[in-house]
């Protein structure tokens, strides 16, 4: 079911809708972008990568700006009702979501930074992997949201536990080269940083599709998610004080 654009009298009010949507597709090319640059900059040890990504978040800030001033203007001058009012209200949660996306790729291209400066090691290819499981569960989540579909939307929802599994079998790996090797710690602390953002793009392209199935049907998702782990990618207590000097968190 594609989100209807075409019901209204006013022209004026159909464009605006439309320039919301196109704002929202646009900030999700630009996250998604992101996100795959940085796995790639990590994949690739390529620092140059590592800083397109971090200067390029103020490009998807400023989009959300956008999404934040028509999202105000169609609620003062319109007054949205029905879809209408979910569509609109929706595009702020979403604009949300996909900021913070694009802000947890600005976190892994630091880590990337710092990690030019350590040994390479072999997690990192987990990590790679787990980085392409999230964007295609991204790249779902917004297919569900340009088709308007809700049983995809419901697809991505419940495969949150997939990347929770890579999460937690790629802590396991690296505590193991902490404590094989006491000069890995520096490096695998900034590792489980890295595989953490990365879980954390995955539930908000989780959140996403919750939206979308909101502005399509109309009804909240009931439940909990499916976690396979909750202690997955638990990097609590680890060099939190070090990295916030640094930028990283």
């Amino acid at each position: 079911m594609v989100l209807p654009m075409d019901r209204h009298t006013f022209k004026a009010y159909d464009d605006e809708l439309a320039l919301l949507r196109q704002n929202i597709i646009v900030m999700g090319r630009l996250a998604r972008a992101q996100v795959e640059m940085a796995v790639e900059s990590l994949s690739r040890r390529d620092p140059d990568k590592a800083v397109v990504v971090i200067t390029g978040d103020a490009v998807v800030d400023a989009h959300q700006n956008t999404v934040n001033d028509l999202t105000l203007r169609l609620l003062a001058l319109r007054s949205p009702v029905a879809q209408d009012l979910r569509i609109v209200i929706g595009s702020l949660k979403l604009a949300s979501e996909l900021e913070r996306i694009a802000d947890l790729a600005t976190n892994i291209a630091k880590r990337v930074l710092v990690l030019m400066q350590q040994p390479a090691l072999s997690s990192i290819t987990g990590i790679v992997h787990m980085g392409n499981t999230v964007i295609g569960l991204f790249d779902a989540a917004m297919e569900a949201y340009t088709q308007g579909d809700e049983v995809r939307a419901m697809e991505v929802w419940e495969s949150d536990e997939l990347v929770d599994g890579q999460c937690s079998a790629l802590l396991r790996e690296l505590m193991t080269y902490m404590l094989e090797d006491p000069r890995n710690i520096s490096a695998c602390s900034h590792l489980l940083f890295v595989a953490k953002n990365i879980e954390r793009v995955g539930d908000h392209a989780t959140n996403i599709a919750e939206v979308v199935h909101y502005i399509v049907t109309g009804e909240s998702i009931i439940g909990s998610r499916p976690k396979r782990d909750t202690s997955s990618c638990d990097v609590t207590g680890l060099d939190t004080a070090p990295a916030q000097n640094q930028g990283l968190v």
